[in-house]
C-alpha cells in the first residue's frame, strides 16, 4: 500500500447541468485546470456537501470517467470519497474504487441521518476497509451526519493498517486527543480554511481545501506558512480576505459561480434546495 504523499489536497465540487444531471466532463476539466496551476492532489466525490446527493450509479459514472480520462496525468494524486447511508452501496463503490488504477486513496465518511451506534459505525468502517487496499482517511463531520465517533472507537479504527488519519470537521479541541489515542503517527486533515491557524496549533498537519478551487497556489502557500510557523499577518491579509469571501455564505455555490465566471468551465448549479435563493 502506498501512502498519500501530499500535505494539501483540493476538495473539488461536482459539476451539474441545469437540469441537475451529473456533468463529468466539466468536473474533470476543472481538475485538469487545477493540475495546470500546480495542484498535485485532489479529492473527488467527497467533502463539498454533494456526495450524498449522488446516487450509486452517478458515483460509479464519475469514477468510470476518471479512469477513462487520459488527459489526467499519472502524477496527479486522486482521493475518492466513499460513503453511503447504506453499507451495501458503500461496499459496492469501495470495490470499484479499489480496482481503479487512477485512484490513490479514499476518504471514508460515516453514514448520515441514521445515527448508528458506535459499534455499528465501527463495523461499517471495518467492512469497507477490508475491501480497500489503498490508504484511507476517515471523514468525521458530525454537524452533517449526526454521528461522532468516540475516542475509543477512533482508537480501534486507527489500528487498521490502511487507515492513515482523519479529516475531522467536528470539535477542533479533540485534535490532540485523537492524536494521543492513535497507536501510530497519523495525518489530521483540517476541513477547509476556517480557523486554520487554530487547527494547526492543535495538531492538524494536512489540509483538505475548498478555497483552493479558486486560489490554489495562494492557499497552499498560506497553509505551508502556517504549518511551518512562518505566518505573516501582513503577507496573508489578501488570501485571508479571499477565504472569508468563500465561506461568507454558501461556499459550494460561490466556488462554482467563480469557476464558471473566470474560466471556460461551466460548473453549473447546485442541486436544489441549495441555490433556491
Amino acid at each position: 500500500m502506498h501512502d498519500l504523499v501530499n500535505e494539501y489536497h483540493i476538495a473539488v465540487p461536482t459539476a451539474f447541468y441545469d437540469n441537475e444531471d451529473l456533468n463529468t466532463e466539466a468536473t474533470l476539466q476543472h481538475i485538469r485546470n487545477l493540475y495546470d496551476q500546480g495542484v498535485k492532489s485532489v479529492m473527488v466525490c467527497g467533502t463539498t456537501g454533494e456526495q450524498h446527493s449522488l446516487t450509486l450509479a452517478e458515483k460509479l459514472q464519475l469514477l468510470k470517467s476518471i479512469d477513462a480520462a487520459t488527459f489526467l496525468p499519472d502524477d496527479l494524486e486522486i482521493i475518492f470519497g466513499v460513503a453511503s447511508i447504506r453499507q451495501k452501496e458503500a461496499l459496492q463503490l469501495a470495490e470499484k474504487v479499489n480496482a481503479s488504477a487512477k485512484i490513490n486513496g479514499v476518504l471514508l465518511g460515516f453514514s448520515p441521518y441514521i445515527l448508528p451506534s458506535q459499534k455499528e459505525a465501527r463495523l461499517y468502517v471495518e467492512a469497507i476497509a477490508k475491501v480497500i487496499e489503498k490508504p484511507i482517511i476517515l471523514y468525521n463531520n458530525p454537524r452533517r451526519t449526526g454521528f461522532n465517533p468516540e475516542l475509543d472507537t477512533f482508537a480501534e479504527l486507527i489500528r487498521l493498517p490502511n487507515i492513515i488519519g482523519i479529516k475531522d470537521a467536528g470539535d477542533s479541541a479533540r485534535i490532540p486527543e485523537l492524536i494521543s489515542v492513535a497507536d501510530k503517527k497519523i495525518y489530521v486533515y483540517a476541513g477547509g480554511e476556517i480557523d486554520l491557524d487554530k487547527k494547526i496549533a492543535l495538531g492538524a498537519n494536512r489540509l483538505s481545501s475548498m478555497a483552493g478551487n479558486l486560489y490554489p497556489s495562494e492557499v497552499e502557500a498560506y497553509f505551508t506558512d502556517l504549518l511551518r510557523g512562518r505566518a505573516d499577518k501582513t503577507k496573508n491579509a489578501g488570501i485571508e480576505e479571499k477565504i472569508h469571501n468563500v465561506f461568507a455564505d454558501n461556499p459550494i455555490i460561490y466556488i462554482k459561480n467563480e469557476i464558471t465566471k473566470h474560466t471556460q468551465i461551466d460548473m453549473g448549479i447546485a442541486r436544489s434546495p441549495l441555490g433556491n435563493l
